[in-house]
């Protein structure tokens, strides 16, 4: 039996823990925007979100303007932009419409389909258990969406691009790894997502109180922290052991929407949801266990 001591030198304590906060990080995000709701228009909620996060990258803003970026880098980021700003608004328009579990259910469907597009695109390996775990991912999608048992609003389709988007913004970020580093990525990003929703959210402008402006702050200091203590995560302890901690995202997305949205449990979304969630672990594992190889040879 794994004693604590063991777990503890190991990192996989530290590194649930700080997956642990970064899943309350992503509620809490889930819960302002829900409670913003359509009192601003999704695109200028982005926008301001973008906007106002730009204060978190001024550390790095130096490091930024003395990094030389190829033509081609501004190309990719600048596609990674557009994908990523119609992410994010559709994202928003999501939250409006549908369920929080929806959302936090369909949210687990990206890195699985970025593994299908590391197949089709990028060439890696296709194995046997990779292609299982995709098809059981897209099973419990259906199982969420229902298509001809129920009627699918609009924000099942947001999500769904959302979907698509972010795993598109992804690919372009993996491909730019190997050649910047994280902070430079993230800096980019902030960047071109903010410009890219400016004009949208100039059409829809409506005048914020300073209430929705202190809450869409807030969003912006969750999302980064978020982000950040996911990344500690993943340093501090193995993906396989900090990957099924995000299944309690999806119980607290569940609970928060119930008790403070009174949205109805669907059991079905719930089972959806646990279903990916047990894709994508078993995918962070195949993948820990590949590159453990990779080294090992």
């Amino acid at each position: 039996m794994i004693q604590i001591d063991e777990l503890r030198k190991s990192g996989t304590l530290v590194g649930v823990f700080w997956m642990v906060v970064s899943g309350l990080c992503f509620v809490a995000v889930y819960a302002i925007v829900k409670f913003l709701g359509t009192e601003v228009p999704p695109a200028q909620s982005a926008f301001l979100r973008y906007l106002l996060g730009l204060v978190f990258i001024i550390p790095v803003l130096k490091e930024f303007f003395q990094t030389k970026f190829t033509r081609e880098e501004y190309v990719l980021f600048a596609i990674r932009g557009v994908f990523h700003t119609i992410g994010v608004i559709c994202w928003f328009y999501a939250m409006t419409e549908i369920t929080i579990a929806e959302v936090t259910s369909l949210n687990y469907l990206t890195p699985v389909l970025l593994s299908l597009s590391a197949i089709l695109i990028l060439g890696e390996s296709i194995t046997l258990r990779r292609m299982l775990a995709i098809f059981v991912a897209l099973v419990g999608t259906l199982l969420i969406l229902r298509p001809g048992f129920r009627e699918l609003s609009p924000g099942h389709l947001a999500m769904m691009i959302t979907v698509v988007s972010f795993t598109v913004s992804y690919l372009i970020a993996k491909k730019a790894t190997g050649r910047l580093n994280a902070e430079m990525i993230i800096t980019m990003l902030s960047l071109t997502v903010t410009v890219g929703l400016f004009p949208i959210a100039a059409v829809v402008w409506i005048p914020p109180t300073n209430e929705q402006l202190f809450l869409l702050f807030l969003v912006a200091f969750f999302a980064t922290a978020g982000h950040y203590t996911m990344t500690k995560a993943f340093y501090s302890a193995p993906v396989t052991a900090t990957q099924p901690v995000t299944f309690l995202q999806l119980v607290w997305a569940t609970m928060l929407g119930t008790l403070l949205f009174a949205e109805p449990i669907d059991l079905w979304v719930v089972m959806g949801g646990t279903i990916i969630i047990g894709s994508v672990t078993f995918l962070a594992w195949r993948e820990a266990v590949y590159h453990l190889r990779s080294k090992t040879k």
